[in-house]
């Protein structure tokens, strides 16, 4: 850190150390030999002070004419007032334009800000179409499983259906047999009678004496008539079965025609999961796409940010040329010396930069 104030024996011990290495003692010369520590004002005056006491200790001190100090005056004060005038412009043109980077960067940050705030909700919305996508996946597969555990109970149901009715065709079968065989039964048993009551009408007499062998086969016949009744019976109580085996079946096929029209209703949901997940890919394309749109946005503003701050750098190293050309101006305003050599060189070099200046 440097000191708050130097001594004039400092001074001359750097003024004495630049002219032993053959170097001008200007005051920025001398400000660096003393560690960048001390104030320019108070070089200048120690530095006239020094040449002050030279010039009185020595007693040499050599006429210069009026003209050539009135030409140095003049163009001392037209340095200092052209300097000062660049020095203002270019010091509120540096103003003006660190004001508008300062003003730019800020925008730019703010855009920089919102462009981040767009792409994190960008990114939370997205991540949750994702989730609800997976939700809807999830949903559509549960659904898919549900519609083939129905497909396959309704063809189980089906081939039990087809099992039951080919049952019940047989049964049938069966049925109508035992009816065509009573009826054949019936029409035998009529045309024996018939033909017995013709044969009692013919031969009376000779049934009588077969009167017992036919109450035999009289008899014969009605065991077996009663076993025709039985299996009647018998077969009209599978029918009857049949019958409610029948309204089962038919009770059954009502369910599977519910279930069918459930499978129905559940096909138009898969429909419309089937849109919605459409939908949802569609937003997830467009999300990401909106996202990396905002991306080169930031790039870009990010860009901007970089070669702004890279001009405000420029600015600032010209700010500081301009500061080192004041100090040297500063620098060159050395008062008169004893000698006519140096104040010739000190008109010389400022007519030099004079020039140079324009």
């Amino acid at each position: 850190m440097a000191r708050a104030g130097i001594y004039k024996s400092e001074v001359v011990r750097a003024r004495d150390n630049l002219l032993a290495m053959g170097r001008y003692p200007s005051i920025d010369a001398i400000r660096g030999e003393l560690g960048n520590t001390g104030s320019k004002g108070t070089i200048h005056r120690y530095l006239k002070e020094i040449e002050e006491e030279e010039g009185g200790g020595t007693g040499a001190q050599v006429a210069v004419s009026e003209a050539i100090q009135d030409l140095s005056a003049r163009l001392a004060e037209r340095l200092h007032q052209e300097a000062d005038q660049r020095m203002a412009a270019l010091t509120d043109k540096h103003k003006a334009e660190v004001a508008a980077l300062n003003d730019t960067m800020t925008a730019l940050r703010n855009e920089i800000e919102s462009f981040r705030g767009q792409a994190e909700r960008k990114t939370i919305e997205l991540a949750a179409e994702k989730a609800a996508h997976t939700d809807t996946l999830a949903k559509l597969q549960e659904e898919r499983i549900g519609r083939a555990q129905m497909a396959q109970r309704i063809l189980d149901m089906e081939g039990q259906l087809a099992k039951e009715e080919t049952h019940r065709i047989s049964l049938e079968e069966k049925h109508q047999h035992a009816r065509e065989a009573l009826e054949h039964f019936r029409a035998a048993a009529k045309e024996q009678r018939e033909q017995d009551q013709r044969q009692f009408e013919q031969q009376i007499q000779f049934l009588q004496g077969e009167l017992r062998s036919a109450k035999d086969t009289a008899n014969t016949k009605q065991q077996e008539l009663i076993r025709s009744h039985e299996d009647n019976a018998r077969l009209s109580s599978e029918l009857t079965h049949a019958h409610s085996e029948l309204h089962r079946q038919e009770g059954e096929v009502r369910s599977l025609r519910s279930a069918k029209e459930q499978l129905a209703v559940a096909e138009v949901k898969n429909q419309q999961l089937s849109e919605q997940l459409a939908h949802a890919n569609t937003r997830v394309t467009d999300l990401g796409k909106e996202n990396q749109v905002n991306v080169c946005k930031l790039r870009e503003s990010m860009e901007t940010g970089q070669r702004l701050e890279s001009e405000l750098m420029a600015a600032q190293a010209v700010v500081v040329s301009h500061e080192k050309i004041f100090e040297k101006l500063t620098a060159l305003q050395v008062p008169p010396a004893k000698s006519a050599n140096t104040k010739k060189n000190s008109v010389d070099s400022q007519n030099s930069l004079f020039n140079s200046e324009e």
